[in-house]
């Protein structure tokens, strides 16, 4: 009897997660889902087809769950993982001056530290499953070019971008590809939190404000299907992160000027004058 093939998504609860969990899903991939938030987890679960998901409540920062979550994850999957999609992370930002260093420890911890974490717990798993095998990171827009008020942030999306590239050196060995997705905005319940303890104002309103766009998760899911089956490391999401890129090639002096414009639609959001 042939093995279904699965993948195992973290962040799967709500937003970009939850979407990949619908597409592979309904490609008739078996999904592991993994999120702090069990009930997100439990509506995505009733949202795919009777039998094709599990789900497994830990935080990504926690190594011993990490292997429970597999080992019991891969036990109905003949001892093989497809992919390892790692998408959990925060959206926290703000200036360096108003971010704590509980919020730069965990922002580092949940969006560099764990999917490093994810990828080691995952290996044996993905190898057994090779050639067919992708270790799936979640990056950012943010990897392109350091955003104002995205310095922490932005840091962990380019140490994502680093350690795609280099697993996807080192596991070529062993048949297994490394591939990260790199979108901008998404309009996902995480930017209705400010971006920092001492800001009000939604991360979604800066960015509305800024004049920026949102890319659909779906979209977002589509693409993260097309990374998985094809030859590229690094798949920019959505037309602002493809401009991005380009702009960020040949014109990165217009990105330094973008920067500056969103520092100053984060500072009008609070009231405060553009150069406080």
């Amino acid at each position: 009897m042939r093995t279904r093939k699965s993948i195992f998504i973290t962040g799967g609860g709500s937003g970009i997660g939850r979407a990949m969990a619908q597409h592979f899903a309904a490609q008739g991939w078996m999904v592991g889902i993994s999120d702090l938030n069990q009930q997100g987890m439990d509506e995505t679960k009733a949202l795919l087809p009777d039998g094709q998901c599990k789900t497994y409540k830990f935080s990504v920062t926690d190594i011993a769950a990490w292997d429970d979550a597999l080992a019991d994850f891969t036990r109905i999957t003949g001892g093989k993982l497809n992919v390892l999609a790692n998408n959990a992370g925060l959206p926290s930002g703000g200036p360096l001056t108003e971010v704590t260093h509980e919020e730069i420890d965990l922002l580092i911890d949940v969006n560099l530290r764990a999917l490093f974490y994810g990828a080691k717990a995952a290996f044996p798993y993905l190898k057994a499953a090779a050639p067919d095998a992708c270790l799936l990171n979640t990056a950012s827009a943010a990897a392109i070019y350091g955003m104002a008020n995205q310095s922490v942030y932005g840091a962990t999306k380019a140490g994502v971008r680093s350690m795609t590239e280099s697993l996807d050196a080192e596991w070529s060995a062993y048949g297994i590809k490394a591939r990260s997705i790199m979108p901008s905005f998404i309009d996902t319940p995480l930017l209705q939190n400010p971006p920092n303890r001492s800001r009000n104002t939604p991360i979604r309103d800066s960015v509305i404000k800024a004049g920026l766009e949102f890319t659909p998760v779906e979209e977002v899911a589509q693409e993260a299907w097309n990374a998985v089956h094809g030859d590229k490391v690094h798949v920019l999401v959505g037309k602002t992160a493809r401009k991005m890129g380009f702009i960020g090639k040949w014109f990165p002096g217009k990105l330094r000027q973008r920067a500056k414009t969103l520092a100053q639609a984060h500072e009008k959001s609070e009231g405060r004058p553009a150069n406080a």
